[in-house]
Formats: C-alpha cells, sequence, structure tokens
C-alpha cells in the first residue's frame, strides 16, 4: 500500500493536480459549519435567562439566593450529562448524541415561557441542564473524528467559538424581542425553542459520525484527514518513533496506540479510569472548572449586577452583555489557531497546550478580580471583554490535553468525566454568588471567590500536570 503524504509535506501535496487534490469545499467544513451553528444557537438559549433575569425576579419577587437556585440547578443535570454524552458519543455516535440533544434542549428551552413559580422553574431549569449536557463532549469527539492532528486545536476552537458568538447574538436578540413584545419576556424562550428544531433537522441532514460514512467525502480529504498515522493503524504498524520508548511507558503507549488502529475494539483498551487517574486528565479538569467557575458568574449574573449596580437600562444591557461575548468569540478562534502554529513550530504539543491553559487562565483571573473596582460600566464591560477573550484563548485546549493522552475509543468517555468536574462549577458558581451578594451583599467577594477557584486550578495544572503523551505519534484518537 502506497503512503499518505506526510501532513509537513501538505504544501507540496497541494501542488499535485488530479485526485490528489483535496477537494474544495472539504467536507469536514461543512460538519464543522453544522456544529458551529448548534453550538451557537445551544448558547444564545443559554444567555436568554441572564438577560430575563431580572424582569423574571421582578414578576416572581425571587430573592437572589431563591434566583441563584434556579440558575444552579441547570448544572445539577448538565454536569453528570455531559459525561453521559461523551460515552453516548463513543456508544451511538456523535451523530445522534447532539440530534437528539439539539431536539431536547429546544423543547425545554421553549418550556421556559411556561414557567408559574419557583418550583416549575426549578424543573424545566434541571430538564434544559440534562438536554444541553452533552454538547462539549460530543463536539470534541466529534471534532477529534473528522480533522487531522495539526488541524485539531483550529478546529475545536472554531466549533467552540459559536459559544460566545451565541451569548453575543443572543443577548441584544432576546432584549430586541422582549422590546418587541412590550415586556414579555417569555417570547424570546418560545422563538429560540422553534428555531432549535430547525437547527435540529439540519444537523441530521449534514452530519456523520465518521468521514468513511459520509457520502460527500471524496478519497483525496480522507487521506488527508487521516495521514500517515491513518494508514500505518491499517496496516498494523506503529510509527518508527515508537522505537525511541522504553520501559513502562513504551507499554502504555503500545496499549493506547492500539485503540486508534482500524478495527480494534475498545475491550483491548485499558478502562477509562487508567486515563482519568493520570495527573494531566485530572489537574486539567480542575483547571477547567475554574475556568467553568469564573464563565458561569458572568453568563448567569454579569447582567444583573450591570443592572443593580452600574445602573444600565435595556437598551444598554443588549450592547453591555455582547461586548464581552465579541471578545470570547475572537479568543476561541484565536486560541486554537495560535497554538496550532506553536505545535507545528515547537512540537511538545502537551506542553505548549498545557501553558495556554495555565498563563491565559491566571491573567482571567486576576483581571476578573477587578471588575468591581473599576469606576465605571464602559471601563467593566471592557475589562470583562479582555477576560472573556482569555478564558476562551484556552477553551479548546482542554479538549486538546485530553486527545494528547486518550485513544479515539476512549475519548468521549474521559472527555466526559473532564466535563462533568468542570460542570460542577456549572451549579455551585451562580449558586454560591447569589448566597453572597444576597447575604453579604458584595459583589468584590463573589467575584474573589473565583480569582482563587481559577488560579488554585491553574497551579495545580502547572505543577502536576505533565503528560506522559501516551498516545504519542499513534494519531488522534480516530475511531
Amino acid at each position: 500500500m502506497s503512503r499518505s503524504p506526510s501532513p509537513t509535506l501538505s504544501k507540496g501535496t497541494a501542488r499535485r493536480s488530479g485526485g490528489d487534490r483535496p477537494p474544495t469545499p472539504r467536507t469536514r467544513w461543512a460538519v464543522l459549519a453544522a456544529n458551529f451553528m448548534v453550538l451557537g444557537l445551544n448558547y444564545a438559549d443559554r444567555a436568554a435567562i441572564g438577560v430575563a433575569a431580572p424582569y423574571i425576579i421582578e414578576e416572581y419577587g425571587f430573592s437572589e439566593t431563591a434566583f441563584g437556585w434556579i440558575l444552579s440547578i441547570f448544572a445539577v443535570s448538565y454536569a453528570p450529562f455531559g459525561l453521559i454524552g461523551g460515552w453516548a458519543a463513543d456508544r451511538f455516535g456523535p451523530r445522534k448524541a447532539m440530534g437528539w440533544a439539539a431536539l431536547a434542549w429546544s423543547a425545554f428551552t421553549a418550556a421556559t415561557a411556561a414557567g408559574a413559580g419557583f418550583i416549575s422553574f426549578l424543573i424545566i431549569r434541571i430538564l434544559f441542564g440534562a438536554a444541553e449536557g452533552p454538547q462539549a463532549t460530543v463536539t470534541a469527539k466529534l471534532m477529534n473524528t473528522w480533522f487531522p492532528r495539526r488541524e485539531l486545536g483550529t478546529a475545536i476552537g472554531v466549533a467552540n467559538a459559536a459559544t460566545p458568538l451565541g451569548g453575543a447574538v443572543g443577548t441584544p436578540v432576546v432584549v430586541a424581542i422582549i422590546e418587541a413584545t412590550n415586556g414579555n419576556w417569555r417570547a424570546p424562550f418560545i422563538i429560540f425553542g422553534i428555531v432549535g428544531v430547525l437547527f435540529a433537522v439540519g444537523w441530521f441532514a449534514v452530519v456523520r459520525d465518521t468521514p468513511e460514512r459520509h457520502p460527500w467525502m471524496k478519497p483525496a480529504e480522507l487521506r488527508e484527514i487521516r495521514g500517515p498515522e491513518g494508514e500505518a493503524a491499517a496496516t498494523g504498524k506503529t510509527p518508527a518513533a515508537e522505537d525511541h520508548i522504553q520501559g513502562d511507558e513504551h507499554k502504555a503507549r503500545e496499549s493506547d496506540a492500539a485503540g486508534d488502529k482500524a478495527g480494534t475494539e475498545p475491550s483491548a483498551l485499558p478502562g477509562v479510569w487508567h486515563y482519568v487517574a493520570r495527573p494531566v486528565i485530572w489537574t486539567t479538569a480542575l483547571a477547567y472548572f475554574g475556568y467553568a467557575w469564573i464563565l458561569n458568574v458572568f453568563l448567569t449574573w454579569f447582567p444583573t449586577y450591570m443592572v443593580s449596580e452600574r445602573g444600565i437600562d435595556l437598551d444598554h444591557l443588549a450592547v453591555a452583555g455582547a461586548i464581552p461575548w465579541v471578545g470570547g468569540c475572537i479568543g476561541m478562534i484565536a486560541g486554537g489557531i495560535t497554538t496550532d502554529w506553536l505545535v507545528r513550530r515547537l512540537g511538545a504539543a502537551a506542553t505548549v497546550r498545557r501553558w495556554t491553559i495555565v498563563i491565559c487562565l491566571i491573567l482571567a483571573a486576576a483581571l476578573f478580580g477587578g471588575i468591581a473596582f473599576v469606576g465605571s460600566a464602559v471601563e467593566a464591560v471592557a475589562l470583562m471583554t479582555v477576560i472573556i477573550f482569555l478564558l476562551y484563548f484556552t477553551g479548546a485546549q482542554y479538549w486538546t490535553v485530553v486527545a494528547e493522552e486518550v485513544p479515539g475509543p476512549r475519548y468521549g468517555t474521559v472527555a466526559g468525566v473532564v466535563q462533568f468536574i468542570a460542570g460542577c462549577a456549572g451549579f455551585l458558581a451562580p449558586l454560591i454568588t447569589g448566597a453572597v451578594v444576597d447575604h453579604a451583599h458584595s459583589w468584590t467577594t463573589a467575584f474573589t471567590t473565583a480569582v482563587v477557584i481559577a488560579i488554585a486550578g491553574a497551579l495545580l495544572l502547572a505543577m502536576a500536570g505533565r503528560g506522559r503523551t501516551a498516545r504519542g505519534s499513534a494519531g488522534a484518537g480516530r475511531s
């Protein structure tokens, strides 16, 4: 069998004519576009509750603590369903896992309009959280399957850039709908629910679980995606670099590489907890927990903070709430592209991606502690934009660090464990923030809590997260 071109020879390959040239447009980018659209809607749906919060609190007379429970209960189901979603993507494929999840969360988005009191909001939000839980791990699984290693950071970054963009677009759209309906906060939830059903139909039409199963896939692009490591897997050969690894680590890498060979059963691999127990995996999860804490405080309480503490009105909230999300969208894309470029130039993929998380998360946390001290609403929005940019710059890296350690048949489930740990911040952050503001009457204390948690996670990753790079060059975990 002839060997497909090495990623390092991609420029030479591009100069070839005929069937060796990758088709344009490339199918993997259509799959990425479908994922981008679904994730954008996901975060627009999620951001709606933060924008509608002042109206809901006023209508029902909720305290900050009570509404904190409504916001936080989302994560009680969101966190475990991140794990379940990763398992479902491994077991049934990402197409079904995401498609049915999108239909479910769209239904519960619309159902939010039927909220009639504290208990009903709790029930609706916990069902909504369960439906949205799979999206991050399913996305990571899908990108890990569809993109070559050299493009993985970029692919995950672009896909997840839809989440802040969804917040940026969703915030002013929710405001516009509420204003157009004379203060009816229920209207945007109904509209978003209907749009979600249409997006799910589009998802099923465009996406397939693997490139091999897609009717649009051409042989040239399939060779480009799978690369030499995919061909080595098909022939049962491991890359020559494996010859230089010795001792127990060599055995571990051979075991992991086996998971990337065509036709290898998952039962031939170590169990999920073999990978979760690695320091780089659980410290990545704790760093992701810190990331999620700051992000969830921003997502759920920042609109209320801007209204109650900074005195902005609804029209200005549309802008103030959207601008930081734009920074996040740029940061997510820039982070994926930049780290892929650094890995190509410097090698040491695990080190590059790990230190990107550590440095940017510490900077974001330090700046977040200053939100309550800036002098104006404009300065608060500007500072929050920088913070969200830095947070999202790390966004793709949590998943690519896992990809360096875990073979394809185990990737979704291990990523789900990481998502579950981070998802716990989605429950604790809104709840504790609301309680602190309600009882201590201090936004500064609430923000400082987030700073300490995020920096602690980053430092743990810096000190204990040195990866074994167990998968070596065995591929990006294709299954």
